[in-house]
C-alpha cells in the first residue's frame, strides 16, 4: 500500500528576468535532473514551468526550444517584476494544471535562471520528503568560472558547506505543495520571497531541513537583478575586501 505521503508529482519553478547568457545552461540541468528522477522513480510526473518576468532579451526563445522538444516544460509569460511573484505565480498555475495528485503528494521545486542543478537534485529532495520533510534548503555555490577569486574565497570561509546549515536560497528550495498552500505561499517581494515563506513554514511547525546534499551552482555576477539578491551580496563581499596594492 502505497504512503498517502509519497510524492507521485513534481513540479519545478523556475523565474527568468533577461538571463539569455544562462538560461540554456539551467534549463540543460533541469532537463537532466527530470531524466534522472524519472530513470529513478518511472511512475513520477514532472512538470518545469519557465515564468518569464518583462524579457526583454533571448531568454524566451531559448525557452521555446525546450518547450517544443520536450513535453515537461512549459513557459508563462508575467510583467510582474518580482521574483517571489513569478514563482508564486508559477507555482498556481502548475497546481491548476495537475490533473489528479492532490498537494500532499505533490513536491514544488524552485530553481533561478543563472544556476545550474546537479543531476540528482530532484531525487535526493523526493528521497527526504519521502523520509518526512516538508520542505529542503538545499545550498548553493558561486561558479568559480563567473566570480572573482577573492569574492569565492571569502565566500566560502563564511557559507562552509555542511548539513543542517542556517542558509535559505531560491534558487535551490523544495516544499511540499499543501504546506506551500498552507502558509499562503511567496510573498510577493523583489528580494528575500525565500527567507520569508521559510519562516512561515517554521512557525507552522512544518518540517524543515537544510542539506548540502543538493547543491547547485549559481552565477557570480555582480550586477544585482535583485535590491537585496545574491548579486548584491557577493557585491558586498567584494567591497568588504583589502584593497590590493603593489
Amino acid at each position: 500500500m502505497t504512503d498517502p505521503q509519497t510524492i507521485t508529482s513534481v513540479i519545478v519553478v523556475m523565474p527568468a528576468h533577461n538571463e539569455d547568457r544562462h538560461i540554456g545552461k539551467a534549463l540543460a540541468a533541469l532537463k537532466t535532473a527530470a531524466d534522472a528522477l524519472q530513470r529513478e522513480r518511472p511512475g513520477t510526473s514532472v512538470s518545469i514551468v519557465v515564468v518569464l518576468d518583462c524579457c526583454t532579451d533571448r531568454s524566451a526563445d531559448i525557452t521555446a526550444a525546450y518547450v517544443s522538444a520536450d513535453p515537461r516544460f512549459g513557459a508563462m509569460d508575467v510583467r510582474l517584476r518580482s521574483t517571489g511573484a513569478s514563482r508564486d505565480a508559477g507555482i498556481l498555475t502548475a497546481l491548476d494544471c495537475m490533473p489528479g495528485d492532490g498537494p500532499a503528494t505533490t513536491w514544488l521545486a524552485t530553481t533561478d535562471a543563472d544556476s545550474a542543478v546537479p543531476e540528482h537534485w530532484l531525487v535526493r529532495q523526493v528521497e527526504l520528503a519521502n523520509a518526512g520533510a516538508d520542505a529542503i534548503l538545499g545550498s548553493v555555490e558561486p561558479d568559480p568560472d563567473d566570480v572573482d577569486p577573492a569574492v569565492l574565497r571569502r565566500w566560502l570561509e563564511l557559507h562552509p558547506f555542511r548539513e543542517d546549515h542556517p542558509h535559505i536560497y531560491g534558487a535551490n528550495l523544495g516544499i511540499r505543495a499543501s504546506a506551500y498552500l498552507a502558509v499562503g505561499g511567496f510573498p510577493k517581494l523583489r528580494a528575500h520571497e525565500d527567507r520569508v515563506l521559510v519562516e512561515q513554514l517554521r512557525r507552522h511547525r512544518f518540517v524543515v531541513t537544510a542539506t548540502d546534499t543538493t547543491r547547485v551552482v549559481t552565477s557570480g555576477r555582480t550586477h544585482a537583478r535583485a535590491p537585496e539578491g545574491f548579486a548584491a551580496y557577493l557585491r558586498t563581499l567584494g567591497a568588504d575586501l583589502p584593497v590590493a596594492t603593489g
